[in-house]
């Protein structure tokens, strides 16, 4: 991998944010940055290399960052979600029960034996793309906060364990591993801030431009990615459960912009970019069986979340709820990493994916439109 190489890549990466820009298409910026990999990939003008350690590596990173901002991002310490933490958590285990029911059924259909993995996939919801174009039509709903939330905790945990069922045990030991050290985590930083360690920490670092709790962050998810890494659980866990840890304590604004930067302006949208070239989206024009799947994914994946009615949420933020990216980015990057998806499968996942971000799109602009009438 060259500076040039480098070059490019965020170059291209600049195709997100122009797609996003435009307010009233509400298209993630992350749908263009996929598209510029697709671009200058394995699909059309392999441009790049996606296999090349450096650039694996660099994308690695900015997956492990992209979930740690994700992570501290969930509402935890909010009052009006916690209040109704019971009724989304009813809603997640109704549309997970389906969401099951579905998978199995759309496994056996298509012949791919990953029953579990579009169980998951069903099942998860994606705080990181609803969550934001609630928020921008000015729609509150704690409940839907709350179940999107629980789900896409139980779903990022999940993944790595039914991505390659042979690995599933070492996989949990490294999960348990990893969710012991971000509680031991948290309670050791509530310990210092008792005692007034943090706060002192925080002003020496701010006072003398230090970054001190950017430099402890990134070193903690270094080694939460290494224990990942060598238990084959990825390192999207090592980054949620670290993000976890900051949404749990409060994370300083400071940290949180340091944080932000790095990722959504470097990091993020390079790992964007390589999944895209790491996908051959030729391998559908060979195999048109994975249009349909991505297809019957997607209608899954809505069908799922409309049970959730029976914990009371409304008809369109129940459709809302089932817009996915996170889980199948992830899926589809351990599939890569693993080499455990067939041809055309990855490339299938996402085709699902985008559907359900336009049908929640649609769902959560008719949610304000009785209100704006």
């Amino acid at each position: 991998m060259t500076f040039t190489t480098l070059a490019l890549i965020v170059a291209v990466g600049l195709l997100g944010p122009l797609l996003a820009a435009r307010e009233s298409w509400r298209i993630p910026s992350v749908v263009g940055e996929l598209l510029a990999g697709v671009l200058i990939g394995k699909t059309a003008l392999s441009w790049i290399d996606p296999e090349d350690a450096t650039l694996s590596f660099l994308a690695d990173t900015g997956f492990g960052l992209t979930m740690l901002v994700i992570g501290s991002q969930v509402p935890i310490r909010d009052r009006e979600v916690r209040a109704v933490l019971g009724r989304g958590f009813l809603g997640a285990i109704a549309v997970g029960i389906v969401g099951a029911g579905l998978g199995t059924l759309i496994s056996l259909w298509f012949g791919t034996g990953h029953a579990a993995l579009y169980a998951v996939l069903l099942s998860s919801s994606s705080a990181a793309l609803v969550l934001p174009i609630l928020q921008s039509l000015d729609v509150k709903s704690p409940q839907l906060v709350a179940q999107i939330a629980i789900a896409d905790i139980v779903c990022i945990a999940a993944l790595p364990l039914v991505i390659v069922p042979s690995r599933a045990l070492i996989a949990a030991g490294g999960a348990v591993a990893i969710g012991a050290f971000a509680v031991a985590l948290t309670v050791a930083i509530r310990f210092a801030g008792r005692r007034g360690w943090t706060r002192r920490l925080h002003r020496v670092s701010q006072s003398r431009d230090f970054a001190l709790e950017m430099r402890i962050s990134v070193l903690i998810l270094c080694l939460l990615a290494a224990v990942a890494q060598a238990t084959h659980v990825s390192v999207m866990l090592a980054g949620f459960a670290l993000g976890l840890v900051l949404a749990t304590i409060g994370q300083p604004r400071r940290l949180a912009r340091q944080l932000f930067g790095v990722t959504e302006g470097f990091l993020g949208p390079l790992f964007y970019v390589w999944l895209g070239a790491s996908i051959d989206l030729r391998d559908l024009v060979e195999h048109p069986d994975k249009i349909l799947l991505g297809a019957v994914l997607a209608a899954g994946a809505v069908a799922a979340h409309l049970v959730s009615r029976t914990a009371g949420l409304p008809w369109l933020q129940a459709i809302a709820s089932s817009g996915q990216l996170g889980i199948p980015l992830a899926a589809v990057a351990l599939g890569v990493e693993t080499s455990s998806l067939a041809a055309g499968e990855g490339a299938g996942i996402l085709f699902g994916a985008l559907i359900t971000v336009a049908v929640a799109t649609f769902a959560a602009g008719r949610v304000r439109a009785p209100a704006s009438r």
